[in-house]
């Protein structure tokens, strides 16, 4: 890649973000802009002055989510599991930076698959470039410079939008909400994040009040159909990962499992918190069959397409005893059928089972 010749800073120093972007449209600018502050970073794609596309190091995949989440009232090819899948393709690039730019990639597959139209991606482009021109704009210090040429060059483009026009648009957004709430910076990111000194800060929501089983006190593991975890299994602590909309199941496995062999990570959104599991790299997945938005089978056929998670144990827990349910679970290569309600003791035979 070759840097462009105009003042271009590397080290961290005062910017004003709103005389740099009308800069480079008054000189129809072209490559990457990149703008780095704390630990957030911002990509300005360009050509010709007129913006092709914008994102930022702040859980891209999230805001991208979220405004697919939106379209969907308008566009029904956009269901649930479709979003899970272009999670599970591309995100994984962002984790590893095997690839540049997958968000935009993802967008250029959804065209290419017929989900979306041109027109439709290029509204969506233009939606998420003000919501991160808007968290830009609000950036006092740091580090930019202008990239000639970029990946997204191979790709198609949806949209030519003229970023002046943008820029001024979002410059009165951010001075209206600076009237109403001075910390707005925080607020221009998604609702289960916190931007603090420019890195991005986690929110993760834990059910509060752990339910309480109305069977006898819990059972240690050890104790349970005579199995003995040091003997069965080969590691000291095996991660289970949870993936339930009911926090009060979720708390009932998580109080099942309160045990040192396990670490429990409780997710009450497949689709949001899908990264997650790639990221903890589960050693057994519990997985609930009704979920609103997203069927359990169907998440499950989508995991087993992954290549990490074709072989990790997926236990699907569902009320449902029917043989047709059970001939489903097989159908999307479950490991296991957990049938609730189920006491501790069910739980555990099933876990050790899978994972000794």
């Amino acid at each position: 890649m070759n840097t462009m010749s105009m003042a271009s800073y590397r080290s961290s120093q005062r910017l004003n973000p709103l005389s740099l972007l009308a800069q480079l449209s008054s000189r129809q600018a072209n490559g990457c802009l990149q703008v780095s502050s704390g630990s957030v970073s911002w990509s300005i794609y360009l050509e010709q002055g007129k913006l092709i596309y914008a994102s930022d190091s702040v859980d891209p995949f999230e805001r991208l989510d979220r405004h697919l989440r939106r379209l969907s009232r308008q566009i029904p090819t956009l269901v649930s599991a479709v979003r899970v899948q272009v999670r599970l393709i591309f995100e994984s690039d962002l984790e590893s930076q095997s690839s540049q730019n997958p968000e935009y990639q993802a967008i250029c597959w959804l065209v290419n698959q017929q989900y979306l139209r041109e027109q439709d991606a290029a509204n969506l482009i233009e939606e998420l470039a003000e919501e991160v021109i808007v968290s830009l704009l609000s950036v006092k210090e740091g580090s930019y410079q202008l990239i000639e040429q970029d990946k997204l060059e191979e790709l198609p483009k949806f949209c030519r939008l003229d970023l002046r026009t943008i820029v001024e648009r979002c410059h009165e957004q951010l001075r209206r909400q600076q009237t109403v709430q001075p910390t707005s910076v925080a607020s221009e990111h998604p609702p289960s994040q916190v931007v603090q000194n420019g890195a991005p800060t986690k929110l993760e929501v834990v059910p509060k009040n752990p339910v309480q089983s109305n069977t006898a006190p819990p059972t240690h593991p050890t104790t349970i159909a005579g199995i003995n975890p040091g003997k069965a299994l080969s590691k000291s602590t095996y991660t289970i990962a949870c993936i339930d909309d009911s926090p009060t199941v979720l708390n009932a496995i998580n109080s099942f499992l309160d045990d040192k062999s396990f670490s429990v990570v409780m997710i009450n959104d497949p689709v949001r918190a899908l990264m997650q599991i790639v990221r903890i790299k589960p050693d057994l997945i519990l997985l609930d069959v009704a979920m609103p938005n997203l069927d359990g089978y169907e998440l499950c056929s989508l995991l087993r397409k992954h290549s990490m998670f074709k072989n990790i144990p997926i236990i699907m827990v569902t009320g449902n005893t029917g043989f047709l349910d059970r001939a489903k679970a097989k159908l999307v290569k479950a490991s296991g059928y957990l049938t609730k309600p189920f006491n501790q003791s069910e739980l555990l035979k099933m876990v050790f089972k899978h994972l000794s």
